[in-house]
């Protein structure tokens, strides 16, 4: 394996190539999505010029390489995140879709005065599908607290755990200000009251080395779009025990055993929570995005991240008009920030005109951004292809945005 080389990962993804209004892009939106490998753009485009057919069913010789590639998929994930069993890996649209389809499976097995615990850094997809399963089953939902840095409040964390706790779902890194939770030492909390433990890791899985095992939660998520691969597919993680507890999520063709007017029996995991035709180039796209990560020295990667970030963190607050939200002591590749008195929107059209990629708003995370007492914000997202002289050209562009709209 070679050591890692920014320079040498950035000739693998085309898009950081072109030029933005008359300047060279900067990509600082990868939270949002990732940019693609040349690897992963291949694979989708042979697939859809040699391979292209229906899986599963069909007998003929483009069904059968679909088949093999797209449940090739499978296994790769597996690997990937050092899950037991394929079976147990459940193809979704990503991680919203994988959260409701774990809300409509508890909603089974809830009753009323149950609680549903989550913490308060958490994306909105892992706070509204519980709040209507609360609703439809009269359980309540339970807000781990923080503090105002954006870290868990250990000293009190097992007094948001009781009796009633029957579900903890959580966060492993922080949409909006990149807290690393440390998942591992809550899951051990969660062992301790016998209470399941739901992790999203959409964020994680492109910074971070995924050991399920390791962890010790029963259900890990995340999507293909944040780890280099297409848009519109994710993985659901969970143990064998819980998802044939579960009843099916939707239902139609390729999730059926047998069909009646009367009645219908379902296939096991994973068929049971597949309904219909899958995103099958999208499967094939992330085990390519997989093998391209897997063969990176993610070691290396993970220096030069932390190298970014600590390098942009202190080239903001060289600038005295700007506040970092978020200052955890366990940090991923975030930066949200506001400028006083210039609004984040103005910010991010600013940047634009400049080449700049940044998010503006609330980040799907409204609660938390209200705990911390901000509005919309201007949010900074790097990725290993991201360089030094990048993060150079925003802190100039911020300076000469404070100029021009002051």
């Amino acid at each position: 394996m070679k050591p890692f080389s920014v320079d040498q990962v950035r000739l693998d993804f085309p898009i950081l190539e072109q030029k933005i209004g008359g300047k060279q892009l900067v990509y600082f939106d990868n939270a949002a999505t990732t940019q693609k490998p040349k690897v992963v753009i291949d694979a989708l485009n042979n697939y859809y010029r040699y391979e292209n057919a229906n899986i599963h069913r069909g007998i003929h010789y483009l069904s059968e390489q679909a088949t093999l590639a797209y449940e090739n998929a499978r296994k790769v994930v597996k690997d990937y995140i050092n899950a037991p069993q394929e079976k147990e890996i459940i193809f979704v649209r990503g991680v919203t879709e994988g959260i409701n389809l774990l809300a409509n499976g508890f909603g089974s097995v809830l009753k009323p005065q149950d609680e549903i615990l989550i913490t308060a850094l958490e994306h909105h997809a892992n706070i509204v599908p519980w709040q209507i399963i609360a609703t439809k089953t009269g359980a309540t939902l339970k807000v781990i607290p923080i503090s105002k840095k954006g870290e868990i409040l250990w000293d009190k964390i097992e007094e948001s755990f009781s009796e009633k706790t029957k579900l903890l779902s959580c966060v492993h890194i922080s949409n909006a200000i990149g807290t690393v939770v440390a998942v591992e030492k809550l899951s051990k909390v969660a062992k301790k009251y016998g209470v399941p433990m739901i992790v999203d890791g959409a964020q994680s899985v492109a910074h971070l080395p995924i050991d399920v095992e390791k962890i010790g939660c029963d259900f890990y998520l995340f999507s293909a779009h944040k780890v280099l691969g297409p848009t519109g597919i994710g993985v659901l993680w969970g143990k064998e025990e819980w998802l044939e507890k579960f009843p099916p999520y939707q239902g139609g063709g390729d999730m059926i055993e047998k069909v009646s007017f009367n009645k219908t029996t379902y296939k096991e995991i994973p068929a049971k929570f597949e309904a219909g035709t899958p995103h099958i180039a999208g499967g094939i796209g992330l085990s390519n995005a997989l093998i391209y990560f897997g063969k990176l020295d993610f070691k290396g990667m993970m220096e030069h991240e932390d190298k970014l970030l600590k390098y942009a963190t202190k080239s903001l607050m060289e600038i005295s008009d700007i506040k970092i939200w978020g200052q955890a002591k366990e940090k991923s590749c975030i930066l949200n920030f506001s400028i006083e008195g210039i609004h984040a929107y103005d910010v991010s059209s600013y940047l634009d005109s400049q080449g700049i990629a940044v998010r503006t708003g609330l980040h799907c995370a409204e609660p938390l951004m209200d705990f911390l007492g901000t509005g919309a914000t201007t949010r900074a997202s790097l990725a290993f292809y991201n360089t030094f002289d990048e993060i150079d050209r925003l802190k100039d562009a911020l300076k000469k945005t404070i100029v021009l709209f002051k």
